[in-house]
């Protein structure tokens, strides 16, 4: 069992960490106006591909179209602090927990003005998508995730 997300307050975060802003939208929440909490996986989803070409400089499909290696969650869990609400704007913070041989662990931080509203703990798998296993980490994603790790200690 891994260990719970942690739950840091936005100021707390590495300043180094990339960031960014997700607007809720109609499409992500309940009749009452509050972001059904599955979606939130999905919302995660999204920023983690943004993450791997704002912050890594690889870009999320050249893995998965061009070079057949696939990115899949082999995990994820979440703890919900506060409801997201419709036309919120939410900040999201990724942090590299660990890096393992055809894994990595990360963690997302989704924040209202500072509050906390969630922690996510996501571990991705590298996989062949010719021969459907579990891969070593290519060197250029092995690098990034590295350099990006020690920005942010």
């Amino acid at each position: 069992m891994s260990k719970p997300p942690e739950r840091i307050a936005a100021a707390a975060l590495p300043a180094d960490a990339w960031r960014t802003v997700v607007p809720v939208r109609f499409s992500h929440c309940d009749p009452a106006g509050i972001v059904y909490f599955p979606r939130y996986f999905d919302i995660i989803n999204g920023v983690v591909e943004d993450w791997f070409a704002g912050a890594l400089g690889l870009p999320h499909h050249h893995f998965i179209r061009d070079r057949r290696i696939g990115l899949g969650p082999a995990h994820a869990e979440a703890d919900f602090m506060k409801p997201g609400f419709l036309a919120d704007e939410l900040v999201f913070a990724v942090l590299v927990d660990r890096i393992g041989n055809s894994s990595l662990a990360l963690s997302v931080h989704g924040h209202r003005g500072g509050e906390p509203v969630l922690a996510a703990r996501m571990t991705i798998v590298t996989t062949s998508l010719v021969e459907h296993r579990a891969i070593r980490i290519p060197d250029d994603l092995r690098a990034a995730l590295e350099a990006y790790r020690e920005r942010c200690r």
